[in-house]
């Protein structure tokens, strides 16, 4: 749901936004030197067709899996394919019971590269497509209080060849895998999405704001406060 505030300023100001109280659970590390270790399955090249352990985040070469490959194959005539590995990931995580009626949502902020999520067996919506953008899926209907489980599956190369066209026919290195954080996002099943501000220099003040459905009665407030001034100090000259 989109609302819209329009507020001509006589003077600098800032919209502040009360805190919403998100909650975050890490299902990974953090990143590098943080990492947790979850089930991992590789289709093809070393240590594959069989179950192992990973670290997460991490990309499944440097933890001794698949193939390493090069962004620039096709140069080589010798080779009809770059490395098309896939890997599975699974593992488990639980539920606060504090949780309970919020919306709870899983959060990627970067997979190598089509990403199929399941949440206890369940599909957590479409395929994405493209490692480095980051993406998310409302889960709440998908989970329960207590012990879950989360597979997750990656193909090194994007069904989408303008995917590849992108993001892998270049002067680097190929890599496949969940190599930045994952986790959940709890928040009130109310709340606002995300906001979209346009303030002009002649003072000005436009913003999209976007909230979760709402229903009759609800209101959306806004407070603007003004920016102190600040007077810079005066050096005497030497």
């Amino acid at each position: 749901m989109k609302a819209k505030l329009f507020i001509l300023l006589a003077f600098l100001c800032i919209l502040p936004v009360k805190a919403q109280n998100t909650e975050t659970l890490y299902l990974s590390g953090k990143g590098l030197g943080d990492t947790k270790t979850w089930k991992f399955y590789c289709s093809d090249g070393m240590n594959s067709k069989k179950w192992s352990n990973i670290e997460v985040p991490s990309q499944w070469e440097v933890q001794g899996f698949g193939e390493y490959s090069y962004g620039r194959w096709y140069t080589d005539k010798s080779i009809k394919n770059p490395p098309m590995e896939t890997g599975i990931y699974r593992t488990s995580f639980q539920i606060p019971s504090g949780w309970k009626g919020k919306q709870v949502s899983i959060v990627f902020e970067g997979v190598m590269t089509d990403t199929e999520v399941l949440v206890n067996g369940v599909s957590a919506g479409d395929i994405h497509q493209g490692g480095f953008n980051r993406f998310s899926y409302d889960i709440t209907d998908k989970i329960k209080t207590g012990k879950n489980n989360l597979e997750v599956k990656v193909s090194k190369e994007s069904s989408d060849k303008s995917v590849n066209a992108a993001e892998r026919k270049a002067d680097w290195w190929i890599f496949g895998g969940i190599y930045r954080p994952v986790y959940l996002e709890a928040k009130p099943t109310i709340h606002i999405e995300r906001i979209a501000v346009d303030a002009k220099a002649d003072g000005s003040f436009y913003a999209d704001v976007f909230t979760t459905p709402l229903e009759k009665g609800y209101a959306l407030k806004a407070v603007l406060t003004p920016v102190k001034k600040t007077i810079a100090p005066v050096y005497p000259n030497n």
